[in-house]
């Protein structure tokens, strides 16, 4: 008796550790997936989007990159969608990446950031998008209602967008 209770603890033990390992695998595994999304942070009212852009604008002349600003804020349930729509979309957040500086600029009850808004077109809904050059100059406002599919976006359309801005000094290689 004592020896099959002695079976039947080592089995339970071995059973616990598997399932500790394939937990712990789950959590490094999602952790591995939401890196892609490092470069897509929140949008934050207390950020300085003139001091961002200028970061912005640095990073794009050495990568010969456009920029994209995010306008956007965190009560927006369209700017969380084209967050996950990007990440979501390998495709789309390389190209995005390799050809863009993206900055997010919040627009919120908190910080409308009307100073620094008031350059660029006025604006119909959010999230919405501003291309500029590696110079940090207006290029293209893009409504980002017309890059959307259903409750999502659609990956023809936000491709297409993508390759339309990225910036005519890039190789067609990069896209």
């Amino acid at each position: 008796m004592q020896k099959s209770l002695g079976i039947e603890m080592k089995l339970l033990l071995v059973v616990m550790m598997l399932f500790s390992l394939l937990v712990y695998k789950d959590i490094n595994a999602q952790q591995g997936t939401s890196k892609i999304s490092e470069n897509i942070t929140k949008f934050d009212p207390l950020k300085n989007p003139q001091q961002d852009l200028k970061e912005a604008v640095t990073e794009a002349r050495k990568s010969k990159k456009r920029i994209i600003l995010d306008i956007g804020g965190e009560w927006c349930i369209w700017c969380h969608r084209i967050d996950d729509f990007i990440n979501s979309n390998k495709d789309i957040y390389n190209l995005l990446h390799k050809n863009f500086v993206l900055v997010k600029v919040n627009y919120s009850p908190e910080n409308k950031n009307e100073k620094f808004l008031s350059k660029y077109p006025k604006i119909s809904g959010y999230p919405h998008f501003f291309v500029l050059n590696s110079n940090g100059k207006f290029v293209h406002s893009q409504d980002t209602g017309k890059l959307e599919k259903g409750k999502g976006y659609d990956k023809g359309k936000f491709t297409a967008f993508l390759k339309k801005w990225s910036s005519p000094n890039r190789s067609s290689k990069t896209l």
